[in-house]
């Protein structure tokens, strides 16, 4: 049976990225971390060479307004700490992911089944997913895998009585029994 889904990867990788950024932001500008400052440190090439820098520096530009909840102007360590306990527990919008799985440090093949899959995973329809949404979703993903595995060996175990005129079928057994006879 194949390896289970699980984003915990994606979640504390871009937690990582959100912390090493702020604490690489803040470390620059010693009046706090404001619009203007993330503006200039997306032309800085002391935070844009780094492996969090650009990214990170982009997003909370982008999204400085609602970073910034209590509206001072300056992004603090607590909304930092705000924002990434929201993500943990309220999940990540498909744009989060894009913009900041990449950089997270996850596997590529995570964020590509993970935003294939969207849809599919975010089960409450609520525009996010969490990582409980990933891992039961891997969960559900495998069972159907192995239920349909399991369908095949038994009618592939059945062609000696039937024929072997099929190697893989994907509905009921009872409907195997029923073909068309084509000798």
């Amino acid at each position: 049976m194949s390896k289970r889904l699980d984003g915990s990867s994606l979640f504390t990788g871009i937690n990582a990225g959100l912390t090493n950024s702020f604490s690489l932001l803040s470390s620059q500008y010693k009046d706090g971390l404001t619009l203007e400052n993330l503006n200039a440190a997306l032309t800085n090439t002391n935070i844009t060479q780094t492996a969090y820098g650009s990214t990170f520096a982009s997003y909370l530009t982008t999204n400085f307004n609602s970073v910034d909840s209590n509206g001072d102007g300056i992004i603090s360590a607590d909304e930092i700490q705000k924002l990434m306990n929201n993500m943990a527990t309220q999940g990540l919008t498909r744009e989060q992911i894009m913009s900041l799985g990449a950089s997270s440090g996850m596997s590529t093949s995570l964020q590509e089944t993970v935003l294939s899959h969207f849809d599919d995973i975010d089960a409450n329809h609520d525009g996010k997913v969490t990582n409980q949404e990933i891992q039961a979703y891997g969960v559900n993903s495998s069972v159907e895998k192995q239920k349909i595995a399991d369908t095949n060996r038994v009618i592939n175990n059945m062609s000696m009585f039937y024929g072997d005129d099929l190697t893989e079928y994907e509905g009921s057994m009872m409907d195997y029994r029923y073909l068309d006879d084509k000798s």
